[in-house]
């Protein structure tokens, strides 16, 4: 378009100047698209973007390699320490990877509200630890430690708790429904209002002295069975301490 018919778009002469600057682009943008240097750096540019794309792919792996050993550098680092320390948030990304926990060692760590469900944390050192209201469905606890571990309202459903030790942990309110208890020492753990529904307890270890009062779905002989193997049932705090050996 000639200049004398685009000038007279402008409905006002003070717009004149900035309509000038308009139409001087508008040529330097039609000269420029004929430019066919232009063009292939276009292509270059979209060119560059698959390739980023396909190496963002491809390191994908690394990526996940190098979280991995960020979260076991934040566990490792704080062995042995109270606290959280960002444990919590490790051991969550490191178990929805599908990472092996065999052997952690977290013991005296503040993990309450942990999720570590279908985790496998067999041989894990959870002495001492607060993980009030956790989660650990189907998990592999075998062979774990919880000595003296609050666990109170923590959710066990399907765990596997085969040969763990428990002496001493606080589940008041916790589940262990359809919860493997084969070989579990249960010595001196505070059962009371844990739900039982479906639990396997008939190769359970030791029961001595571990409070059931309130018990829910008790399996049928359960009761019966782990009075005669020294375990008790009292309701007041202070009447079962005075039971359990003093340090």
């Amino acid at each position: 378009m000639p200049w004398s018919d685009y000038s007279q778009r402008s409905r006002h002469s003070m717009l004149v100047p900035f309509l000038s600057i308009e139409y001087g682009w508008s040529w330097v943008a039609y000269l420029l698209s004929h430019w066919a240097f232009l063009e292939v750096l276009e292509y270059l540019g979209t060119f560059s973007v698959l390739i980023a794309v396909i190496f963002y792919f491809a390191e994908s792996g690394d990526r996940k390699k190098q979280k991995h050993y960020q979260a076991w550098q934040v566990i490792n680092t704080a062995q042995g320490k109270g606290g959280s320390g960002g444990r919590i948030e490790a051991l969550h990304e490191l178990n929805l990877d599908a990472v092996p926990l065999v052997g952690v060692d977290v013991s005296g760590a503040f993990l309450m509200g942990l999720h570590v469900d279908k985790g496998k944390l067999a041989r894990a050192n959870l002495d001492g630890v607060d993980a009030r209201f956790s989660s650990f469905r189907n998990a592999d606890l075998s062979y774990a430690s919880f000595t003296n571990a609050n666990l109170r309202g923590a959710d066990f459903y399907k765990a596997n708790l085969d040969s763990a030790l428990l002496k001493d942990a606080d589940l008041n309110g916790a589940s262990l429904v359809e919860c493997n208890l084969d070989q579990t020492d249960l010595s001196r753990v505070d059962l009371r209002n844990v739900d039982l529904r479906g639990v396997h307890w008939q190769n359970i270890q030791a029961i001595r002295l571990a409070n059931i009062q309130g018990v829910k779905n008790a399996p049928p002989g359960f009761t019966d069975w782990a009075l005669k193997k020294g375990a008790v049932s009292i309701e007041s705090d202070e009447a079962w301490n005075s039971l359990l050996p003093q340090p």
